[in-house]
C-alpha cells in the first residue's frame, strides 16, 4: 500500500469515527464511554495522519 493511499485510508477512518461520535451524542442514551473511546480512536488516527505528513 503506498503512502498517499495509506493516508487516504485513514482520513476516510477518521471521517467515519466522527460522523459516528457526532450521532452517538445527538442520543442521551447513548454511553459516554463508547463515545470517549470513539474519541480517542479518533485522535490517535489524526495523529498518524500528521506524522505521516510530515515525512
Amino acid at each position: 500500500m503506498s503512502l498517499g493511499s495509506h493516508l487516504q485510508e485513514l482520513r476516510k477512518k477518521h471521517e467515519h469515527l466522527s460522523e459516528a461520535v457526532e450521532e452517538a451524542q445527538r442520543h442521551p442514551g447513548y454511553d459516554d464511554l463508547a463515545i470517549a473511546d470513539m474519541k480517542k480512536q479518533k485522535l490517535k488516527i489524526k495523529e498518524e495522519i500528521a506524522r505521516l505528513s510530515q515525512n
